[in-house]
Parts: C-alpha cells; sequence; structure tokens
C-alpha cells in the first residue's frame, strides 16, 4: 500500500529552487507554502543574503526544524552602479558553506539570482569550473536582469584567498573511488563520516 498522502504531490518549491551539488540547494525567498517541501531536505541550515530581519514566521519553522540560520546581509541595488557585493562577506558566507557539517544547506535572497548568483558564482570558482560556465549558470537564474557588475565579481573572486584559509584549519584534499571527484575532509575527523565540500580539483566542468 502507498503511503504517499494527497497532499505530498503537490509540494511548492520556492522560487528559483534548484540544487547546486551534493547537500547544496539554492533558491529564492521561502514563503510558507514553501516550507512543506523544504522539510523533505532535512536541512541543517540555511544562508540568508540579506540584510532585513528574518521574518517571524521563517524563524519559527526553522526553529521547529532544528535548522542553523547564517545571515550575510548583502544590500541589493540595481544598476548602474558600483558593484555592492562585499568580498570578505562573500568569503565568510563560503567558509560556512564549504564546511559540510553545515549540509544539507539552502541559499537564498530575495529571488535567488543577484546575490545567490554571486555566491553560488564564487563556489564554482573555487571548484576550478571555467569562466564561461559559471557565467552561464549565473545568467541562467539571473535571466534577462542579468547583471556585468556581478559578472565582473565572480571574474575578480581571489579563491586562494579562500584555499589559504581551507589550508589553515587543517583540510587535506582525499579522493573517493569509483566517483572521479575529489572534496576537502577535516584531518581530525573521521574520515568516512565528516567530509568536507568542494570538489576543487576534479570538479565539474573544469577548465580546458
Amino acid at each position: 500500500m502507498n503511503d504517499v498522502s494527497y497532499d505530498d504531490l503537490f509540494l511548492e518549491p520556492p522560487i528559483n529552487f534548484s540544487m547546486v551539488d551534493d547537500g547544496i540547494f539554492r533558491s529564492g525567498f521561502p514563503q510558507p507554502s514553501n516550507f512543506p517541501f523544504l522539510e523533505t531536505h532535512r536541512l541543517r541550515s540555511v544562508i540568508y543574503l540579506c540584510p532585513e530581519p528574518y521574518p517571524e514566521e521563517n524563524l519559527e519553522f526553522i526553529r521547529s526544524q532544528d535548522i542553523q540560520l547564517f545571515q550575510f546581509g548583502i544590500e541589493g541595488k540595481k544598476e548602474p552602479c558600483v558593484c555592492n557585493v562585499p568580498i570578505d562577506t562573500i568569503l565568510e558566507a563560503l567558509k560556512v558553506l564549504i564546511d559540510v557539517r553545515n549540509h544539507p544547506v539552502l541559499i537564498h535572497c530575495k529571488r535567488g539570482k543577484h546575490r545567490t548568483g554571486c555566491l553560488v558564482g564564487c563556489l564554482r570558482r573555487f571548484q576550478n569550473w571555467c569562466l564561461s560556465s559559471v557565467f552561464e549558470e549565473y545568467q541562467r537564474f539571473a535571466g534577462a536582469k542579468s547583471r556585468t557588475t556581478d559578472l565582473r565579481f565572480i571574474e575578480a573572486f581571489d579563491v586562494n584567498c579562500l584555499r589559504e584559509w581551507v589550508c589553515s584549519v587543517g583540510y587535506q584534499s582525499q579522493g573517493y573511488a569509483h566517483s572521479g571527484q575529489r572534496r576537502w575532509l577535516y584531518k581530525e575527523e573521521n574520515l568516512q563520516k565528516q567530509t568536507w565540500s568542494n570538489r576543487i580539483e576534479d570538479g565539474k566542468p573544469n577548465a580546458a
């Protein structure tokens, strides 16, 4: 007997919801109607990229699910303007994002386009994606509202800052049999249970 309820067939994801990598998701701002859908992903963390306070109904949801909230307030501005994405804020958000103890994790801003796109774009740089593929992914979510300032920010992002931090806290690169992937593992953790992302050597797709 199938125990899936009728309501389970109509779970509604947040706008622009998508999987970024194993245990990493992105979206626009979750609405209460999206909460049942998010429950199915058993999130441990939410990375919120807006400066405004998190709504009380969203706070109640994450408390009920024992989800940790990481807020990195990035102002949302329209072009034309100088790039308003703080490099230090993105770097701190990436440190949370690549820590697999925070996974499954949802990244979101208002619409899941620009601020979320910048963070994911910098993650892809860390994973050694070629720039054209990074831009294509950003533009797929931003659509007609793609911002050249965001693309310039992603292109200029110095991944060595994050790699130096990764090395300084004692991570090591560890290959996985059969998968062809490499992930970051913390030296003092059980390597079979505690993994640290991301795919920076054999990630997809690599530059030629």
